[in-house]
Parts: C-alpha cells; sequence; structure tokens
C-alpha cells in the first residue's frame, strides 16, 4: 500500500543523475511530519562546487542550511542533486548561495530558513555569504552553524 503523502516523489529510490543546470532541478518535498511544535533541520553540503564565471575556475564552499519547517519538507536525495547540479553553473558567490535559499523558500515555505555559504579563498579571499528569510520561530533552538572562520595555514 502506498502512502498518499509520498506519491509524488519521482527521485526517492531511483538512480538519477544530478541536472545539468539549477534551473533544471526539481526540489521534491514531503508533508512535514511533526507540525505541532516547532523544531529545526540541519543539511550540510561540505564540498559544494560551482564554477566562476569568469573565469571558468571551480569554486568551493562548505553550504550549512538551517530551516525551521511550515508544512513541507525537502525530500534529501532531491536537494543533493540539486546541489551537485551546480557543479557545472557559472555564477558569483552571492549567487548561488542566495539561489539555493530562495528555492527552498518558493518550494517549501517555511515558517524561517537561513543558509551560510563559507567559499574557500578565491584571489586570495575568502567569501562567505549569508542570507535569511523569515523570522525564527520563538523559543526554537538555533545552534552554531559550526563552521570556523578561515584561518589559512595558521
Amino acid at each position: 500500500m502506498t502512502d498518499a503523502r509520498y506519491e509524488k516523489l519521482e527521485q526517492l529510490g531511483s538512480a538519477g543523475a544530478a541536472p545539468q543546470r539549477p534551473e533544471d532541478a526539481v526540489l521534491e518535498r514531503v508533508e512535514n511530519p511533526a507540525r505541532d511544535g516547532d523544531y529545526l533541520i540541519r543539511f550540510t553540503c561540505p564540498e559544494f562546487t560551482s564554477i566562476c564565471p569568469v573565469t571558468g575556475q571551480p569554486d568551493f564552499a562548505h553550504i550549512v542550511i538551517d530551516y525551521a519547517p511550515g508544512p513541507w519538507i525537502v525530500e534529501s536525495k532531491s536537494l543533493k542533486l540539486f546541489l551537485q547540479s551546480f557543479r557545472n553553473h557559472g555564477a558569483f558567490h552571492e549567487a548561488c548561495t542566495t539561489m539555493i535559499g530562495q528555492r527552498l523558500v518558493d518550494a517549501l515555505a517555511p515558517k524561517w530558513l537561513r543558509i551560510g555559504g563559507y567559499w574557500y579563498p578565491r584571489g586570495g579571499i575568502p567569501i562567505d555569504v549569508f542570507a535569511q528569510w523569515g523570522e525564527a520561530p520563538k523559543g526554537l533552538w538555533i545552534p552554531d552553524q559550526g563552521v570556523a572562520p578561515y584561518r589559512g595555514r595558521g
């Protein structure tokens, strides 16, 4: 017997490749199974990769996504494939980080979402990008994102 809440999931359990472009990626969602209270969901992608739109060289980041779900939660395989689709995507750090957050907000309608993009140095300068949508629910425990500031070889 198939649960109706999960009938539209097409990526979970299938051998799907990452889309070639983030615009082609589908973020799948399921009903929030714990809507009676507020809680935090965290996804960490320590090996995020995109392409510099000017030089064509790879850029690397540690991405941390925190959100307090509303009616939906993201299906994790679809999120993984979405993040992998940036590997051939040319965009600046700011555009990649905020695009990820906005796509999640559009798909999930969370009560609150924040994203931290901790980018490794380009031209000798690390760039960290942070964005937030909404206000965190009162009383929600929000741990530090746990990514140390860039220190080089110090």
